[in-house]
């Protein structure tokens, strides 16, 4: 199929899954006036935010700012890339999807067959590790769990398996139609040196990792008896697999959401820190599997709440992890406050010798960063020694630059000084005498002139109304401007060549870049009064004019620069010439200002 079929397949695509239907089936809508309303679903509210617009076809979130059309919203929602999405909604219109992206229908087909058989694999390998754990063959597992506090319906809940060989997993799956090449792709197997197919986890507790369609992408695996070998063992990278964009629990996550607002995200490292913590009441807890966040997974965990709890392990490394990963979850707008946990311990070793009530005490006394990274920079020193208890203050000194107020700096400043037994005053004149700037930050950017902003709003006013197909803006020629931002420049663009196919569809410019930014702040103005207010027309005319006065103004004062510089009546009389006539230019337009 070439490009423009494919183009055609998504537009009808798009008509056969009603925007409001589609985005109504996931969470509650709401009519008011000509949109419909919600509390968004990628982020944590209360007050409904999150507008559809059915008529232009896209939604958009005033409190996050997430917009896009239906396909962007199964995106989104579903986690799930450009063409999983398109699959989901052909699926749901009962649509066949051709195949595009420079593959030919084969070709395509065959990798849906090949993932959809994977898929398939791993649940039926999760089916038979589960079975295995009730055998009654699986005593050890089953002993490892009690010991671990975990409870049958927990264990349940969670999947919870057993590998008693390396052999059994294979010949299952064999039997039941799957092919040797199936079994590696999988991950679920792989090969000895010998080529002899065995089990990856052989002998292992199985904890199955499951995403949030609920699909069985890979394993964990945990050793029973001390060994040589690491102690957890997961699935390869796969095509189903890629552990920097999978949260561990994030599947029972999404039914928690779908039955209240969630708080709180608590955020651990490994699986048993996430099934001790839903085994004691903590519900809201998913793992990184690892001890680095990635920026995939922080965009996944914002879908279900605003408010990130960090809970690492108490040693050096766990510290130095919750430090990367805050910067992360703050990076992705997050609302961050790690957990402090006591020295040489986890999560489930808190559940374990503390009980749920001396966890709960970890997470009453969450606090955000910069105190944290105080915290973590204090473990690092013996305060009794001069020279640590300098090192200490140095870089205590330097964290507090981060500081969002005075008044914080300052309580925090107090904290150090009772800490090292520096006087207050002493802090205090270091801070000031300290270079302002790190080799690490940059000055503030300078805040734009008064003009630069006026010109910004009129453009965005422009193709608002342009994009929104209002009727004072359907003879307005975009390309006239002289935009500086590039997303004006291709937002006019593709209004342009809109209009001369007949009509503008406003949820196609989601095709041609991401629903945020400078794009976001164009949508905006499609709610309230901005675009449809008895002003609007008189505004847009305003607009117009300004955008267009505003390169001659800059055009004239450059002339008579160079008329200043010219050598000869000549190049002066040319000039002047100029002038004059971008002076008429400037006159023939409306002298009216913004209102």
């Amino acid at each position: 199929m070439n490009k423009d079929n494919f183009t055609d397949f998504i537009r009808v695509l798009k008509e056969k899954n009603d925007i409001v239907e589609v985005i109504g089936s996931y969470i509650k809508l709401e009519r008011r006036g000509y949109n419909y309303w919600a509390c968004c679903p990628f982020h944590h509210e209360k007050t409904p935010s999150f507008s559809v617009n059915a008529a232009d076809r896209f939604y958009h979130c005033f409190g996050c700012g997430a917009s896009g059309d239906v396909i962007g919203f199964i995106k989104n929602y579903e986690n799930v890339d450009f063409m999983q999405a398109v699959q989901i909604l052909a699926a749901r219109a009962h649509l066949e999807v051709p195949a595009y992206d420079d593959r030919t229908a084969e070709e395509a087909a065959a990798k849906k067959k090949k993932r959809d058989r994977l898929s398939a694999l791993m649940k039926d390998a999760a089916r038979f590790y589960l079975g295995n754990l009730y055998s009654g063959r699986a005593d050890a597992h089953l002993s490892y769990l009690q010991k671990r506090g975990i409870s049958p319906s927990t264990a349940r809940k969670f999947g919870l398996g057993a590998s008693l060989d390396y052999v059994s997993l294979p010949s299952h799956l064999l039997a039941q139609g799957y092919t040797a090449e199936e079994l590696v792709d999988s991950g679920a197997c792989a090969r000895t040196d010998e080529g002899k197919l065995i089990d990856a986890e052989g002998g292992r507790l199985i904890i199955p990792i499951i995403n949030h369609m609920d699909e069985v992408v890979a394993f964990g695996g945990r050793l029973l008896q001390k060994s040589d070998r690491a102690k957890y063992k997961n699935t390869r990278e796969t095509m189903l697999f890629n552990k920097s964009k999978t949260l561990y629990n994030v599947n029972l996550v999404k039914k928690e959401k779908r039955a209240a607002a969630i708080g709180s995200l608590i955020i651990v490292e490994g699986y048993m820190d996430a099934i001790s913590l839903y085994e004691a009441g903590f519900h809201c807890v998913v793992a990184s599997m690892g001890t680095s966040l990635t920026k995939e997974q922080a965009r996944l965990a914002k879908r279900y709440t605003e408010n990130i709890l960090i809970s690492y392990d108490g040693d050096f490394a766990g510290q130095k992890a919750n430090l990367r990963g805050l910067e992360i979850l703050k990076q992705e707008g997050l609302k961050v406050r790690v957990v402090p946990m006591p020295e040489g311990l986890d999560p489930d070793d808190v559940i374990r010798q503390r009980g749920a009530e001396g966890y709960q005490t970890c997470l009453d006394a969450a606090m955000p960063l910069i105190d944290f990274r105080l915290f973590a920079a204090k473990r690092k020193y013996d305060l009794e020694r001069t020279e640590e208890r300098r090192a200490y203050v140095a870089e205590a000194l330097s964290i507090l630059r981060e500081a969002e107020s005075a008044t914080e700096r300052e309580e925090l400043l107090r904290r150090v000084a009772q800490e090292t037994g520096v006087t207050l005053n002493t802090l205090q004149r270091d801070f000031e005498s300290a270079p302002a700037l790190t080799r690490t930050e940059e000055a503030p950017p300078v805040r734009q002139e008064d003009d630069a902003d006026a010109e910004r709003k009129a453009a965005r006013f422009v193709l608002a109304a342009a994009l929104l197909g209002k009727p004072y803006a359907q003879k307005c020629d975009l390309m006239q401007f002289e935009f500086a931002d590039p997303t004006h420049r291709t937002v006019a663009a593709y209004v342009t060549r809109e209009r001369a196919s007949g009509s503008v569809r406003a949820s196609g410019i989601f095709d041609l870049m991401p629903a945020d930014g400078e794009l976001a702040e164009i949508l905006d103005l499609d709610y309230g009064d901005n675009l449809d207010s008895a002003a609007a027309e008189r505004y847009f005319a305003d607009s117009v004019a300004l955008l267009l006065r505003r390169p001659l103004i800059s055009k004239v004062a450059k002339l008579r620069t160079d008329y200043e510089k010219a050598q000869t009546m000549q190049e002066k009389r040319e000039i002047l010439t100029r002038i004059d006539e971008y002076t008429k230019k400037l006159k023939s337009l409306t002298a009216g200002g913004m209102v």
